[in-house]
């Protein structure tokens, strides 16, 4: 082996180490990039779940609260269309 081919081999095994290292930080971002959305969506769906679950009981009222104001004025047509025409 000649010099020269030996030090370009040298040459090709630190750039090759180098690649290495970069390409494992790379990979290492990526994982705790994947990690990170997952735990991203998971607090999302949770407080979205907890406050379906904190207003379900308020959204419950408000729609009692609007059928009987339905029913009210169902039953005030009623007694309107009842009326005598004058």
């Amino acid at each position: 082996m000649t010099p020269e081919e030996k030090q370009l081999l040298e040459r090709v095994a630190v750039l090759s180490e180098e690649n290495n290292h970069i390409l494992r930080g790379i990979r290492r971002a990526n994982r705790f990039g994947v990690v990170w959305k997952i735990l991203y969506w998971a607090v999302v769906i949770a407080l979205s779940y907890g406050a379906y679950i904190y207003i379900q009981p308020y959204f419950d009222q408000l729609l009692k609260m609007y059928d009987q104001v339905k029913g009210t004025a169902d039953t005030l047509t009623g007694a309107v269309s009842q009326l005598p025409k004058f």
